[in-house]
């Protein structure tokens, strides 16, 4: 790619997390060349100020009802950092502009379906120009998606072979959802109204894997006991989507974790009746549903930096040993640490991954950015990646 303008442009800069990832690179990355960009310049200029980033920041005018404005902007940067959705509503525009440019791009996107016509779209346009398209890439999914690279690649280091089953696992978790999680989420359903095939991509654990049907995969929507684990688990609100991006991941790394590779996701609630009864209680919660955040607002500062999650992935290698990683953040998991991440992926992209190692295409996390992205977590993010066993 010829030199462009700047290493990344922050896309959606005047919105609650779009502010985040704008002030976090401005404390953090002083050295990184990066604009704002949003619909008004006027409150870019705003936001510049109230986060204390220099003056000089470059402010990009730039709406995704305006295609001409998305191609200007994607041509002057190597990667686009956009936390513009519902993506399903405003997203196809900016990925149709930076494949036409061969601009790198990560988005926080956990709507499969719209995941789902992305890949069928674009990933060959992707391949032909060089752009790099890398899907969710805050919470949902990089700490899972990730989580299960690291183990998969100990355990191959270590038995020269994947472990088949991997059980994801919330241990501890602290802080609230975003509001454009609960939009997309109602945009989807809305959608699914409409065209009925939506159902069936939202039930197949595949459906990011097009051309792949693997095992059957456990369903996650029950309240259960492990044995294995000594714990009471229940179903994981973010497992829909995790799950998807996993396959994916696999599927494009040529199924380094094994074409009968299982997972699943739940939320660790402890032994005994209080374990009983905390799975209960996380499986009856209607809040997203019934009360959910709305998009444009978020937690307070200090909301935020006490934040904090901490997921395990376990499972048993073909010689019966128990393997056992985590991911863990501080900061809470929706807003604190999802600006961080996705500051992180895009800088991947810019600095650290060569087009050689990667090419062009659609892609999740851990086949596009693996190991660079997983040393950039821990060095800049707050996130601990760990074999515990």
């Amino acid at each position: 790619m010829a030199e462009r303008e700047y290493d990344v442009v922050v896309f959606g800069a005047t919105g609650f997390t779009g502010r985040l990832v704008a002030e976090y690179l401005a404390e953090t990355h002083t050295d990184v060349k990066w604009a704002m960009a949003g619909r008004s310049e006027a409150k870019l200029a705003e936001v510049r100020d109230l986060i204390g980033a220099p003056a000089d920041t470059p402010l990009i005018v730039a709406d995704s009802s305006d295609p001409a404005s998305l191609d200007a902007m994607a041509a002057r940067t190597s990667a686009v950092i956009t936390t513009v959705g519902p993506y399903q509503l405003y997203g196809e525009p900016l990925v149709a502009a930076c494949v036409k440019a061969g601009t790198d791009y990560v988005d926080l996107c956990g709507e499969p379906a719209w995941m789902h016509d992305i890949i069928g779209d674009y990933d060959a346009a992707a391949r032909e120009n060089g752009a790099r398209i890398v899907l969710s890439c805050g919470f949902d999914s990089i700490p899972f998606d990730l989580g299960v690279f690291y183990l998969q690649q100990a355990a191959i280091k270590k038995t020269g072979a994947p472990i088949t089953r991997v059980k994801g696992r919330v241990r501890k978790m602290k802080g609230t959802f975003s509001g454009g999680t609960a939009a997309s989420f109602a945009e989807t359903m809305k959608r699914a109204g409409k065209q009925p095939e939506i159902i069936e991509w939202l039930k197949d654990p595949f459906s990011l894997a097009p051309g792949f049907e693997g095992p059957a995969q456990p369903s996650g929507a029950k309240i259960i006991f492990e044995d294995d684990l000594d714990s009471w688990s229940a179903p994981f609100v973010m497992a829909t989507i995790n799950t998807k991006n996993i396959h994916r991941s696999n599927a494009l790394l040529g199924h380094r974790y094994g074409e009968d590779f299982v997972y699943d996701e739940m939320f660790l609630t402890g032994p005994g009746e209080k374990g009983e009864g905390f799975a209960k209680m996380i499986a009856g919660d209607r809040s997203m549903q019934d009360n959910p955040p709305k998009p444009g607002e978020g937690p307070s500062q200090e909301e935020r930096e006490t934040g904090f999650y901490d997921v395990m992935f376990t499972g048993l290698t073909r010689d019966g040993e128990r393997m056992t990683s985590s991911v863990s953040g501080q900061r809470d998991p929706g807003y604190g640490s999802t600006s961080r991440m996705i500051a992180e992926a895009g800088l991947c992209l810019a600095f650290d991954v060569d087009r050689d190692v990667t090419p062009g295409g659609v892609y999740t996390t851990a086949p596009a950015l693996g190991d660079a992205l997983i040393d950039r977590l821990q060095k800049f993010a707050g996130l601990t990646f760990k074999l515990e066993g």
